[in-house]
């Protein structure tokens, strides 16, 4: 599911949910690991950051939800930061970090669903007594206290 964008700069998330492009910050690093010299001389790693405590786009709930699900990825400001640096060019780890982000935005949009708290049954109720006296009988007929019946 990729990301569709209006004419105004939004991108589009969900149904219901767009963000403006204005919202994201980009910063391009230079990635570590494999690469050869061009490891060294390209910046194609991606530092996307999103302000998702103060974003005018996404509704409160989401927004909860959307920094629970960040973890380690949220600042203490709860700015998400995500960085991509996977692939050896900048515009596909620029359109990873991105999509990563979507996709969190998305999950974070499904409303769970209340737990129904349950009762145990009478019948469970019964049979767990009935099982209980049936032990203490059995015990009782090994200490040599016949009794309880």
């Amino acid at each position: 599911m990729r990301a569709l964008r209006n004419d105004s700069d939004m991108i589009q998330i969900t149904d219901t949910i767009s963000i403006d492009e204005s919202e994201l910050s980009e910063s391009f690093v230079r990635a570590s690991g494999p690469g050869g010299q061009n490891v060294n001389k390209v910046s194609s790693a991606v530092q996307l950051r999103f302000d998702a405590r103060h974003s005018p786009s996404l509704p409160n709930d989401v927004a909860v939800r959307l920094m629970r699900l960040a973890g380690k990825r949220l600042t203490k400001e709860g700015v998400i930061v995500i960085v991509a640096q996977a692939h050896r060019d900048q515009a596909r780890n620029r359109a990873e970090a991105r999509e990563r982000l979507f996709e969190m935005i998305r999950q974070a949009a499904i409303k769970p669903v209340p737990r129904r708290p349950t009762k145990v049954p009478k019948a469970q109720k019964r049979a767990r007594l009935e099982g209980k006296k049936h032990r203490a009988q059995i015990k009782s007929l090994r200490r040599g206290k016949p009794g309880l019946e």
